[in-house]
């Protein structure tokens, strides 16, 4: 094999989801929207929650990294596919698509872990609430946070190295909207069934770990939920988890559906559509489905919303 194909390019051309000039003007209006609503409401969430003293419990702790999380993850993809749209040449340079696979993996496994801790939070808040504050202290759920940042992070570290290590074929073709670890991989000139275990091996530890840890949680939930008498007791416990498990489902079901079996992955075409859900609407959904469904968050918004108009009143007259 000679030098040449030894080496990576130093820039690859991402082939998106259409050549059409109108469908991808569409497209761009369509996932700009999209962006500023994402931008938007985990913003908002954020800031709702460091101005409402009600909300400074674990609970939206953890819903505020979950927050700043998805705006990361959302902004390291998205800006640069909207260029993409409205350009001819649609190339990213070596750096910059090392720097997006990076980033992109490392906060997709911040997530996952950062769901595992929220389920543990509400395991403690159902099934232990008297002893709630003294477990959930301040310094452990900084602990459960920097260890999803973290871990988060060295995985998608060792990713990153291992791929831009293989030897690059001549193609610098990336036939997807983004650098995706699984699409980067298809353009070396060597057998990379191995890096593919490796991905799976690391996606049942960074998925499938914290998925049964969710679930353990969510037995446990369940069964002390079914123990209370009260109707009304049964309604507000399983109200204070409906939200997160929600989010759950939306979050592990894509991601396990795309790396867990890369082997047996669905079409490229499939393959862009589950991650433009997952960097584009699943981010945009969780700020509104902790909004709609909490009862804390929604009387937060109402008071927030009052005082406004009480100010806009007063700087009026």
């Amino acid at each position: 094999m000679g030098t040449d194909n030894q080496t990576w390019a130093s820039e690859f051309i991402l082939l998106g989801l259409s050549s059409d000039w109108d469908a991808q003007v569409s497209l761009f209006v369509l996932f700009l929207v999209m962006y500023m609503v994402t931008m938007l409401g985990n913003c908002l969430i954020v800031l709702l929650i460091r101005l409402d003293s009600r909300l400074h419990t674990p609970m939206y702790f953890f819903l505020t990294n979950l927050s700043l999380v998805d705006v990361s993850y959302a902004t390291s993809i998205v800006p640069q596919l909207l260029a993409h749209f409205l350009a001819e040449h649609k190339a990213i340079s070596l750096q910059s698509c090392a720097a997006q696979l990076f980033f992109s993996l490392a906060l997709g496994g911040i997530e996952f872990v950062l769901l595992a801790v929220m389920a543990y939070d509400r395991y403690v808040a159902v099934c232990d609430p008297l002893r709630y504050s003294a477990i959930m202290h301040g310094a452990l759920c900084a602990k459960l946070a920097i260890t999803s940042w973290v871990s988060g992070s060295i995985n998608s570290l060792m990713h990153t190295t291992i791929t831009f290590q293989l030897p690059m074929c001549t193609n610098k073709f990336i036939d997807h909207i983004f650098c995706e670890i699984l699409a980067v991989i298809r353009l070396a000139c060597v057998d990379t069934s191995s890096n593919e275990v490796t991905i799976m091996v690391s996606s049942i530890v960074l998925l499938m770990t914290p998925l049964c840890l969710v679930l353990l949680s969510y037995i446990q939930i369940i069964s002390t939920i079914l123990k209370i008498q009260s109707r009304e007791g049964r309604r507000k416990a399983f109200h204070t988890c409906a939200s997160h498990l929600t989010v759950v489902a939306l979050c592990y079901g894509m991601a396990i559906f795309t790396y867990i079996h890369p082997h047996s992955s669905p079409s490229v075409l499939q393959e862009k559509l589950i991650s433009l859900f997952y960097a584009i609407l699943t981010p945009m959904l969780n700020p509104m489905i902790y909004s709609l469904r909490n009862k804390e968050v929604k009387g937060a918004w109402k008071k927030l919303l009052w005082k406004f108009s009480g100010l806009t009143s007063k700087l009026a007259t």
